[in-house]
């Protein structure tokens, strides 16, 4: 089996404008990412989605509030693997311990091509 290559980069973004919910910010930055894709190219070849090595990153003020699983868990096809880091943005309310929460998301796919 040969090495698998990025054949796909995808990005997005997510926010959660109040409650502070790092999780809901990066399903959202994951589906954004996701609604810039298509797997048309995996039609055409012929390979089976089930192939895929998804790797997400996902980039949020606080990485340790995020639900990793959930965000695996979203995703439709192939062998999915989560990375989350510091990153995004918080946008604090001043009157107000609710900040406005802003994840980043990239999708890479791998192919054994």
């Amino acid at each position: 089996m040969s090495t698998p290559r990025r054949v796909i980069l995808e990005l997005g973004t997510g926010n959660d404008l109040h409650g502070g919910d790092y999780t809901k910010a990066a399903l959202r930055a994951v589906q954004d990412a996701l609604h810039h894709s298509s797997l048309s190219m995996l039609r055409s070849l012929g390979i089976d989605p089930a192939a895929m090595l998804v790797e997400v990153t996902i980039g949020v003020q606080r990485p340790e509030r995020v639900e990793a699983e959930r965000v695996r868990a979203s995703l439709p096809h192939g062998q999915v693997t989560v990375r989350v880091v510091r990153g995004g943005l918080d946008v604090p309310d001043p009157g107000r311990d609710d900040p406005a929460v802003i994840a980043s998301a990239a999708l890479a796919v791998r192919l054994p091509l």
